[in-house]
This record gives structure tokens, C-alpha cells and sequence, in this order.
């Protein structure tokens, strides 16, 4: 199976494991995972080959600044996307600010 077919096919493994009750955390480690493992060398290059080197980023998560700053990018601020969370997304964002650091200060 393609790399790319076998990314898409775990995804949709994790998001079952999530209808069962599992947060995100725990159905990426369930299937033998890391909680999250993206890798933003690749961005990272596309950007400085475009001549990029420094940025406001627009992230809840501070993982993320630090992927960057770690190939050279300078991030000048970090601006938050944030909505409020609703019954479809509340468990999802919980565990996003509990478990994962993400800087969401509209969730309990």
C-alpha cells in the first residue's frame, strides 16, 4: 500500500477508535502512534526556498512554533484561531488543551 494510502487508511482507524469513546491522544497511541507526529521539516524548506524567514503564525499550538523556529524560521507572533467549542467539538478541543498544550482559552 502507498505511503499516502496507509496515512489516509490509519486516519480513518483513529477517527472509529474516536466514535468509540477514545480521544485523539489515546486513538493515536492505541494504534501505536505518537500523540502526534507531524513533521514540519518539509514545510519548513518549501518556506525558506521561497525566501521566507520570518512569520505570524496562526496556530493554537505552541509545538508547532517550536517546528518551525527548530529549522531556522523566525515566528514574530503567534495568532490565535480559536472558536467556541460546541457539542460536536468539545471533547476535541479539551483534550487538544489538557493533553496536547494547545493555547484555547475559550474551553474549560
Amino acid at each position: 500500500m502507498r505511503p499516502e494510502a496507509q496515512a489516509t487508511f490509519q486516519g480513518i482507524k483513529a477517527y472509529k477508535l474516536q466514535e468509540q469513546g477514545l480521544d485523539t491522544v489515546d486513538a493515536n497511541l492505541h494504534l501505536g502512534h505518537k500523540a502526534d507526529e507531524r513533521d514540519y521539516g518539509v514545510g519548513a524548506q518549501i518556506l525558506n526556498m521561497l525566501g521566507i524567514k520570518k512569520m505570524r503564525l496562526m496556530t493554537n499550538n505552541p509545538i508547532k512554533r517550536i517546528g518551525l523556529e527548530g529549522y531556522g524560521l523566525k515566528v514574530v507572533e503567534n495568532v490565535p484561531i480559536e472558536v467556541s467549542p460546541n457539542r460536536y467539538n468539545q471533547f476535541y478541543m479539551h483534550t487538544k488543551k489538557e493533553r496536547m498544550g494547545h493555547n484555547l482559552d475559550k474551553v474549560d
